[in-house]
This record gives C-alpha cells, structure tokens and sequence, in this order.
C-alpha cells in the first residue's frame, strides 16, 4: 500500500510541476502544444482545442510542450519565444513555485495536527551548566543566529553548534534586542541524571495558534530549502559522492519505509505527507539551478542571452541555446539511469 502510495505522491509533485508551467503559458498567451505527465508510451491521450493531453507509462518525469520553446518561430506572436523576457522567466519559475507552495501547503497540514512547537527560547539551565552567566547565556534568550545561519526552531540549536566545532559566534534576542557572543565555546557534556551528551539547555514551547501554524510552517520550508543547499555544498565538497544520491526509485523506497517505520495507518499517513513536502520543496530548489536542460538552465540562458543582445545589438539563434539543452538532457538522463540503477541494487541489497 506505501508503494502504491508513494507512486502516486511521486506523480503529483510531477503533475502539479507540469500545471505550474501549463498555468502560466496559458496565462502568458502561449500555445501549448502538449502537457503530458510521465515520459514514454503514452497510456492515455486526448485532444482538447489546442493541446494534447497526454498520461505516459513512466512516472519519471512530464513536460508541457510550448510552440517554440527551442527554437524561433517566425511570425507566431504565440511562440515561447515571441514573448518578453519576463514572460518567459514567470513561465519557467512557475512549476518550481507550485512544488514549493503544495510543499508549504502539506506542512501546514501536518503542523494542523500539531498542539504545541518548541521553541529556540532558553528557559533554564541544567544544574552544572557552564554556559550561563552575564557574559553568557541567559534565561529569555532567544536563538536568532549561530555561525550565520538563522535558527527557527530548537533543534537548529543542536544542529549547527554540532557542524561548527567548538566555537561559536553565536547572535540571541534578548529584551527586544540582538545580542552576539563572538568566539563563544559550546561544547556537550554528561550531566547528573541525564543519559548522553548535552549543551545543558532547556528550551520553551509555544501554543499552536493558527498564527503559530503559519510561522512555523512558512520556517520549516525554508529549512527544508536550506538542508537542500547543504546536501548540494557536501556533494560539491565530497563529502558525499553521486552513488549517494536518490531518484524516483530511491524516493518512492524511502516513502515505503517511512510509511512501514509508523506506528500506525494514521501516523505513517501524516508522516509521508511530512517527507513528501520535503520531497516537493527539494525539486523546487533541484529543478531552478543554473544547468542545461532544468528551467534554471533555461532562465540563465534567458539572462546572458538578454544582456549579450543588448550589448552587440544581434539576436542570437535560439537553436544554440537548444542544442545546450540537448546536450544537457543526454547527460541528465545518463545520471537518472546511473541513479536508478543505484536505488535499484540497494533495494536488492
């Protein structure tokens, strides 16, 4: 049943990418020739005014298919490429903002069930805690940045005191104002009573008001966005190899387990509603980097383009532009089948 459902989760982060595009091509006055979810044989297809509609076997991707998406048409003030700059840039943007928006939407959800949130507020101290003082750390403080990255909730605390070493710069709020303790020391240690190793904090908790819902919602999707860029820095960095990436194998594995890992129907539900928002925010972030063949390779084409026909005062040939992406493409679905076949030998593993 969690496959099954994890497939269909799959489908509509796919089909809701796709409306994203059809919507604003639509609204822009572009023709769209086709909108189809999945990719290969089609399952299901239908002609309705101007656009065919269209179900294909594999749920690995979609396309909503624009008169003139890559190459010039002439004379067809229709064509993608007849349209102003920031047309064509609104159309691109507009599936990764449908991903990011039914991701905040599955959040707030989830958070609809939620009573309380714990905060990033100090209200007391371990007995024995080194870290507070005048000087220090006090109770109201509330965490507002450590090592330039901005803290929404209390779990940020632990989170990047444990990625920067020892010493902090550590930014609180306190009476209305910010406070930062530059070069501080945090470190976790055993405490009397306690099991493990911690930084001696006891943080505060807040009602869940529907005001709260909606903060901590709109907070947890940009820390959703943030893990992303972290996950990219590690891959760039090494930290991380390709072999360790996921595709929609690997998602739709990961999805089954979250569901199976539940305590109940219920609580796996909610819990895969949770990871499918992360998912969708995730190809919101993916698919807006500045490569070839992703609507981020196609807006940053869309800028040199802009600025170098303004400067030598020629159009440039959008069929260039087109073989990039072709190019681009090749690649993308030889890392696609690299991944799967990853995804596929753990599952076996």
């Amino acid at each position: 049943m969690y496959i099954l459902l994890a497939i269909l989760a799959f489908g509509i982060l796919i089909a809701v990418h796709e409306l994203g595009h059809f919507m604003a091509a639509k609204a822009c006055g572009v023709r769209v020739e086709e909108f189809s979810i999945g990719m290969g044989p089609a399952l299901w297809k239908k002609q309705k005014g101007e656009t065919l509609y269209a179900l294909r076997a594999l749920p690995i991707g979609g396309y909503c298919a624009m008169t003139g998406e890559d190459e010039a048409v002439e004379d067809d003030p229709r064509a993608f490429t007849s349209q102003r700059a920031w047309k064509r840039i609104v159309i691109l943007t507009a599936g990764a903002a449908m991903n990011f928006l039914i991701g905040l939407v599955l959040i707030f959800l989830v958070f609809s069930k939620a009573e309380a949130f714990t905060t990033p507020v100090i209200t007391g101290f371990m007995d024995g805690c080194p870290y507070e003082g005048a000087d220090a750390l006090q109770v109201g403080d509330e965490f507002w940045s450590i090592d330039g990255h901005r803290i929404y909730f209390s779990s940020n605390v632990g989170e990047y005191l444990a990625r920067g070493g020892d010493t902090h710069d550590i930014t609180v709020l306190r009476d209305g104002k910010k406070v930062t303790l530059e070069g501080f020391t945090m470190t976790t240690r055993e405490y009397e009573g306690q099991e493990g190793r911690y930084y001696g904090l006891h943080f505060g908790v807040k009602e869940a008001s529907l005001g709260a819902r909606l903060r901590y919602s709109w907070y947890c999707a940009l820390d959703f966005v943030r893990m992303v860029y972290s996950g990219l820095r590690d891959l760039l960095a090494g930290a991380v190899g390709v072999k360790d990436l996921s595709g929609p194998v690997g998602i739709v594995s990961m999805i089954n387990d979250v569901g199976q890992s539940s305590e109940s129907t219920a609580s796996a539900l909610w819990n895969i509603a949770y990871f499918t928002a992360f998912i969708a925010i995730n190809l919101a972030v993916m698919n807006l980097l500045p490569l070839p063949a992703l609507d981020g390779g196609r807006i940053f084409f869309l800028v040199v383009t802009w600025i170098v026909e303004r400067i030598s005062r020629r159009k440039i040939d959008p069929r260039y532009e087109g073989y990039v992406h072709t190019a681009g493409m090749v690649l993308l679905l030889g890392l696609m089948a690299f991944v799967m076949y990853n995804d596929i030998a753990r599952i076996i593993q």
